[in-house]
């Protein structure tokens, strides 16, 4: 009758151990770099907290409440480097705010209703470099101070109530490389505006959203600039007839969806001819009247952007682009790629045709007079071929990229991209395709090193789909399925000896075999995200050394103690979104864990499942205690005394019947 008694005692003594969470009080501001950097944005602060180091040197301090900055403000931060007060409510900045600041190179202002700056209140920093005061309320240049701007390089001045550019006279623009006016009042620039920026070189100039009405002829005469935006102007002859005899790198026309599209002229693209420009984006125009003229003052052009401009076709006979080395033609309504003219563009490298809205058919040869392509993106297009791709990338042999991603199902022949055997990057993502021969349709693509296969219903069963790919580096497989959801000893990646990264999210596995990649020895990044795996499935990387593992949000309860010499191999680690158990059968893991946390990324999110005292605690915080308490003592001590009592009996009651049947 002690049996029963005996169990009883040992279930009290386990359920006598126990655990608990122990939590850290988390500093008011988040710390992204030990001593140097943080972030306090938006917590409501008047002031510099006690908490944060004199060592800061980056400090995000935006939308908290300063309405006045005095140089006691931030003055034990002698460090700072960058400083960012958005939206804080400021409206006085005084004298010598920032004079203990020598390092300061970068301040932000963006967002406050500025009603005062003092002539000295940026005084300090030795190379003030970066100057935000995008809508500040400004609307005259000369409420900005000018003293110790000697060394400032951007100045972004968007969303005020600047009507003109004109600086004061004593305003230092020599270093100037970015002046950003979007989205002001300015409607017209005079040679006097322009007159303080003529020290500066290679400037870019932003008046995107202004609308400009009028240029001075002679205003841009003999500058340079690296780019040059005009987007919104509704009237582009006057920007192009005003830039005359200037030279520009990269010029930007273009319009936006919410603004109604403009009915343009080819004599409007006459003044191209007066100026040198490197690069046009003319998104979002419309040419009416478009013809191989309209091209005539492009001769000079390497880059041109035609996105959304309602095309159907470009114009055979277009003459003298034989500079242009990038063309992008997303957005219009080809239905034939032989529709774009390529033979009027002989010298391109970059070719991009996405998201066409019609469905495109890729015809036959059409891009064969573009030999020296490298890089052509044809994703989004609903192209549908049976029979790809050699006779559609007819003489393209020195194509580097190609993308052909989010298109309708592709019929893929064996060597499917024999006539692009110098293809380095490949993106079939959401496309999908199947195999009409009995090789690889990568089978001469031995110096791939890109392949994105993401979503593509492929049938991984096939252990020769990725036959011949020697030299990958990079293979994206997320979101398709493994047979069974388990990948096995003998699988589709065992050729590719030299991958490094392989990504295998989102594809319901269960389990993976423990030599199911042992032939990828040089694998530096393993992403196994959003799987239903369990922690025994980290066996299959234990010949691993020094990878970036990520087995987020998997099925991962327990892991066992002898995987922990596989983890603690790797150098980054991401466990986070998984129904960690936090109880005694996890110790040897979770003291692991609090050991090693700078091996791991989302520890804010790598949290307890159970038991359910500890629900939603991170793993950080939880202290087990897994010896036996002084209640389980009690008990042990308790049982092994009856437990004596019971064999003391047992012995007295044996010799007893032994000398009753002596």
């Amino acid at each position: 009758m002690m049996a029963p008694h005996a169990s009883c005692f040992l279930l009290a003594v386990v359920f006598s151990m126990s655990c608990k969470a122990i939590t850290s009080l988390n500093q008011m501001c988040t710390e992204k770099e030990a001593n140097s950097t943080y972030n306090c944005e938006n917590l409501g602060l008047t002031g510099v907290p006690d908490t944060l180091p004199n060592t800061t040197e980056f400090l995000e301090f935006g939308f908290n409440f300063l309405p006045t900055l005095e140089n006691t403000t931030f003055s034990r931060l002698v460090d700072l480097i960058f400083l960012d007060l958005t939206r804080c409510q400021i409206n006085w900045v005084h004298e010598d705010t920032f004079q203990n600041h020598h390092q300061l190179n970068t301040i932000v202002l963006t967002g406050n209703p500025l009603i005062f700056m003092a002539e000295t209140s940026l005084n300090g920093p030795m190379s003030l470099q970066h100057l935000f005061l995008i809508q500040t309320g400004i609307s005259n240049l000369e409420f900005i101070p000018s003293q110790n701007l000697e060394n400032l390089e951007s100045l972004y001045l968007g969303s005020n109530h600047i009507s003109s550019i004109k600086f004061p006279e004593n305003f230092p623009t020599q270093n100037l490389k970015v002046l950003d006016f979007q989205n002001n009042a300015i409607h017209y620039l005079s040679s006097e505006d322009l007159h303080a920026l003529e020290k500066t070189t290679n400037l870019s100039l932003n008046f995107n959203g202004n609308d400009i009405k009028g240029i001075e002829a002679g205003a841009f005469h003999s500058k340079i600039f690296q780019s040059l935006n005009f987007g919104g102007t509704l009237n582009l002859s006057v920007v192009l007839k005003g830039l005359q005899n200037s030279s520009i790198q990269s010029l930007w026309l273009g319009s936006y969806e919410d603004t109604d599209d403009q009915d343009l002229t080819s004599a409007m693209f006459d003044g191209l001819c007066e100026m040198s420009v490197e690069s046009i984006n003319l998104q979002k125009q419309y040419i009416s009247d478009i013809s191989s003229t309209t091209f005539r003052c492009f001769t000079q052009l390497q880059e041109l952007d035609l996105t959304a401009n309602h095309l159907n076709e470009l114009p055979s006979g277009i003459k003298g682009m034989k500079a242009l080395k990038k063309l992008v033609l997303n957005v219009n309504i080809f239905d034939q790629l032989c529709q774009i003219s390529a033979a009027s563009f002989p010298s391109l490298l970059d070719l991009s045709i996405k998201g066409n809205k019609k469905k495109l058919d890729l015809g036959v040869g059409c891009l064969e007079k573009l030999e020296n392509l490298q890089k052509l993106d044809l994703s989004h297009s609903d192209i549908e071929a049976s029979d790809c791709c050699n006779i559609q990338l007819k003489n393209l042999s020195h194509l580097q990229y190609l993308n052909l991603s989010y298109n309708e199902p592709l019929g893929l022949q064996s060597q499917a991209f024999k006539e692009c055997p110098q293809l380095e990057g490949l993106d079939l993502a959401f496309t999908r395709w199947y195999v009409k021969g009995p090789q690889s349709p990568f089978q001469n693509l031995h110096i791939l090193q890109v392949l994105n296969l993401s979503h593509c219903l492929l049938d991984t069963s096939n252990q020769h789909l990725l036959t011949g790919l020697v030299d990958l580096r990079h293979l994206n497989l997320q979101g398709n399925h493994f047979q069974d959801g388990s990948i096995s000893k003998t699988n589709l990646l065992q050729t590719l000896r030299s991958l490094e990264i392989l990504i295998l999210s989102s594809c319901d596995l269960l389990s993976i075999d423990k030599q199911a990649f042992q032939s990828l020895g040089k694998l530096s990044h393993v992403d196994l995200s959003y799987n239903n795996l369990m922690g025994n499935s980290i066996d299959a990387l234990s010949h691993l050394q020094g990878i970036y593992l990520n087995m987020a949000a998997n099925n991962i309860h327990v892991i066992p103690s002898h995987l922990l010499l596989t983890l603690s191999q790797q150098s980054t680690i991401n466990l986070s979104h998984n129904p960690l158990d936090c109880t005694c059968s996890n110790i040897h893991f979770i003291t692991w864990y609090k050991e090693n946390l700078q091996k791991f990324e989302g520890s804010e999110d790598t949290k307890c499942a159970n038991p359910p005292s500890l629900k939603g605690v991170k793993l950080s915080d939880v202290k087990l205690s897994c010896g036996i308490t002084a209640m389980g003592i009690f008990f042990l001590v308790v049982f092994l005394f009856l437990i004596a009592l019971l064999l003391i009996f047992s012995v007295k009651f044996l010799l007893r019947w032994k000398y009753q049947h002596i």
